[in-house]
């Protein structure tokens, strides 16, 4: 598409030397960014992709950095965001009304997690929706339980993250011991003494095919939420995102102090917003629905 974006830096002088030049790349208003975008989806105008993408190397920037705890290089995870960037920016539709930060976090975050996924890989991680969040966010969770540093965590620690998470205990101990480095396979768990770290190995990956069908749905669940979003009015759209779109969500009395109503109130919002929000994608998928049997008839 574009001219390739340089992320050769597997230095740390490198890794500076980049995030610095990147910071000169000016921003794109509202305007910029829709004729861009137009230019690029309606005369291929690979000039126009290449300031879309390199406006936006400082997003991913900032989305990178929240994975630095996972030990892997940063120009890598730097550079699988980007990947995730050029992908955005080529499905990008500007007639939606939507910014593209706003559309690209999603294919940046996604493109990052399968890289780390991946590095991980030696052990099988995360097979569940569940497991994959927990993964994501053992780290956030053990901060704030101040136990980052304790190794083992304490049976109401591990409570307490399984209950947030909606994992099993079992879940939270070996993805605990997971991350915390490599041992024997026949080594047994801590905090559950009559397993072994082999007892819970994943014999094979899932095949390419299966891989392929489930990043095509979940880009297509993506698409179809952010398809729909445009139903619901400024406030609903705001605490809908801040309640179940976040990664760290909003707690009812912060949005209620917020909006200057009661949490009551609030509640009442959020529920309405996803019906409307629930509905709108149903209509989304069955349009999607009607134009793949037009297309098989044809």
């Amino acid at each position: 598409m574009a001219r390739a974006v340089t992320t050769n830096f597997s230095s740390e002088s490198g890794l500076h030397r980049y995030l610095d030049a990147i910071r000169h790349f000016p921003m794109l208003t509202p305007g910029q960014e829709q004729t861009l975008a137009k230019r690029w989806r309606e005369d291929n105008d690979a000039e126009a992709a290449h300031q879309l993408v390199v406006s936006h190397l400082r997003l991913v920037a900032k989305v990178a950095t929240r994975y630095r705890g996972y030990g892997l290089p940063m120009s890598e995870v730097i550079s699988e965001g980007n990947i995730g960037l050029i992908k955005a920016v080529n499905r990008f539709e500007p007639e939606r009304g939507f910014r593209l930060a706003t559309y690209a976090i999603w294919w940046i975050k996604a493109s990052i997690r399968e890289y780390v996924l991946r590095s991980w890989s030696l052990v099988k991680i995360g097979t569940t929706p569940n497991q994959r969040k927990l993964f994501f966010n053992l780290r956030r969770l053990k901060a704030r339980l101040s136990a980052l540093d304790d190794g083992d965590l304490r049976p109401d620690q591990v409570e307490l993250i399984a209950s947030d998470l909606g994992v099993t205990e079992k879940e939270v101990i070996y993805m605990n011991s997971r991350m915390g480095g490599d041992t024997s396979l026949n080594a047994p768990l801590r905090g559950l003494p009559e397993s072994e770290w082999q007892d819970l190995l994943v014999e094979s990956e899932d095949n390419q095919e299966y891989r392929l069908v489930q990043f095509e749905e979940a880009s297509n669940r993506r698409r179809a939420l952010i398809d729909s979003l445009g139903v619901l009015n400024a406030r609903e759209r705001r605490i809908l995102e801040a309640r179940r779109l976040a990664d760290d969500p909003r707690s009812l009395e912060d949005l209620s102090n917020e909006f200057g109503v009661s949490r009551e109130r609030v509640r009442q919002i959020e529920m309405r917003a996803f019906e409307k929000l629930q509905n709108a994608v149903k209509v989304v998928y069955a349009r999607r629905d009607e134009i793949q049997t037009v297309v098989s008839v044809q």
